[in-house]
């Protein structure tokens, strides 16, 4: 039987449909084999790296924001540590930010651009004039709670080589909760946008994170800068915050999610003013495989990564346009190029510690004695009183760990086996390893002895 013969529509042309199918079906082709030519020539060159006084310069973006200003302001100036500015970088606004600002809160400083400002921009403009070692990028739909600053900060002197601590999300009352603060990179389904945000459980705090958002976190302001400050690529926002976060991983500067300081986040406040859904889907898409292409390393880990968001992008593109548009982008996003230089730690571990499947928990006030490490494959309850220990465990359910565990420990870590890859638990091992540098680590001879080569230099005990 012969090949069937083409449907035609009216004057012999194909149906819309099959020309639609086929233009994405060449689209997606081109953009997979523009994944395997991708060039390595991307180089990061940092900003001028100068001496800052401790404290923390609030940067706040703002484009005819005053209203969202007035009602945020208040509560940042009440809770301002002593050593603390707040900068206001207005981007070509037209409701005379500017003017009112000087009047109504004359200790804000400002920075006035007459045109817009893309996030990134009017981010490392701030940058560039913050005063401080510690700077908290805050967008002005964000509503904080006392106590913010002290938490964000505190978490520097719990989380040794930190580059950002994030704030915990809410949504006002009523408002479905698109973000936590918790971000992580997992894909359950095929269809799934990459990066979410979970549902963080009661008790945990300082549980590592892909990244902070850029809307309510605080960086170490050398390390920002010794990355070339937020890259202004990714216009006019979104996804900038993953790709900081990312290449802060790549050197082993660490972001974690700290439960103490909190927001309300007045989601779009500003973006839907100037962009529809439609094409805010379309930079979000655009802007995450601007991220592939420009910032992951590791040929093997880009190419999965690629290759499921083109399959991704494939599935979709027939209904969404964004999806349709983003994929005839790609193979030109991928030729762009990627990083020139190999990273310092490996790219896989990053993302299996922060695909979702590792929680930290807070236990016992540390002591200040030798610190033991135990590695096991079940929540166990070992007191000691001559040491301060911490607990690496594997966990079946997404609980918190019992009371009676959490009294024992001055850390419980746990590895969640329905979420875990099988580098996750190494990679809770390994920063637990550099986060309390224990003494001595304890690991069970028949099921995790494997792991013993990740607590070094810890003197290993099997038993």
């Amino acid at each position: 039987m012969g090949p069937l013969p083409q449907r035609r529509g009216p004057g012999g042309r194909a149906p819309a449909h099959l020309s639609l199918n086929a233009g994405i079906q060449l689209a997606y082709t081109a953009a997979r084999l523009a994944g395997r030519l991708r060039p390595r020539n991307r180089a990061i060159a940092p900003l001028a790296i100068r001496e800052c006084e401790p404290g923390i310069s609030v940067l706040i973006p703002s484009r005819n924001g005053k209203e969202l200003l007035a009602a945020q302001l208040p509560g940042i100036l009440r809770d301002l540590p002593p050593a603390a500015e707040v900068l206001v970088i207005d981007n070509g606004s037209e409701d005379g930010t500017a003017a009112w600002l000087n009047r109504a809160f004359p200790q804000v400083r400002l920075e006035v651009s007459p045109q817009p400002l893309s996030f990134a921009r009017a981010a490392n403009r701030g940058l560039a004039a913050a005063r401080y070692s510690r700077v908290c990028l805050l967008n002005n739909d964000m509503m904080i709670d006392p106590g913010f600053f002290h938490a964000l900060d505190r978490a520097f002197a719990q989380v040794p080589d930190l580059f950002c601590a994030t704030a915990q999300i809410r949504f006002p009352p009523g408002v479905r909760r698109e973000e936590t603060g918790k971000a992580v990179m997992a894909q359950d389904n095929p269809g799934d946008f990459p990066l979410r945000c979970d549902e963080p459980l009661p008790g945990e705090d300082l549980t590592y994170v892909l990244y902070g958002s850029g809307g309510c976190s605080l960086y170490d302001a050398s390390m920002l800068r010794a990355l070339g400050g937020i890259d202004a690529v990714y216009e006019p926002a979104y996804v900038e915050d993953l790709d900081i976060g990312f290449r802060a991983w790549q050197r082993g500067w660490q972001s974690v999610y700290v439960a103490g300081a909190g927001v309300e986040h007045r989601h779009r406040a500003t973006t839907a003013r100037y962009y529809s859904p439609e094409e805010l889907d379309l930079i979000l898409e655009i802007n995450y495989l601007k991220f592939l292409a420009r910032s992951v390393e590791n040929p093997s880990l880009f190419s999965r990564l690629w290759l499921q968001a083109m399959e991704r992008l494939r599935l979709r593109a027939a209904r969404h346009d964004a999806a349709r548009q983003a994929l005839r982008q790609a193979a030109r996003i991928a030729l762009a190029g990627g990083p020139a230089m190999p990273p310092k730690v490996s790219e896989e571990l990053v993302l299996a510690l922060t695909n979702g499947s590792v929680f930290v928990f807070p236990g016992r006030k540390p002591t200040g004695k030798p610190c033991r490490l135990i590695a096991a494959v079940s929540l166990e309850c070992t007191p000691r009183a001559d040491c301060d220990q911490v607990l690496v465990a594997f966990a079946d359910q997404l609980q918190p760990p019992p009371a009676d565990v959490l009294a024992n420990y001055a850390e419980v870590v746990l590895v969640y086996r329905g979420r875990s890859s099988p580098l996750s638990f190494r990679a809770a091992l390994e920063q637990t390893v550099r986060k309390w540098k224990p003494e001595s680590a304890e690991l069970d001879r028949a099921r995790l002895a494997a792991y013993a080569q990740f607590c070094a230099p810890a003197e290993v005990v099997l038993r």
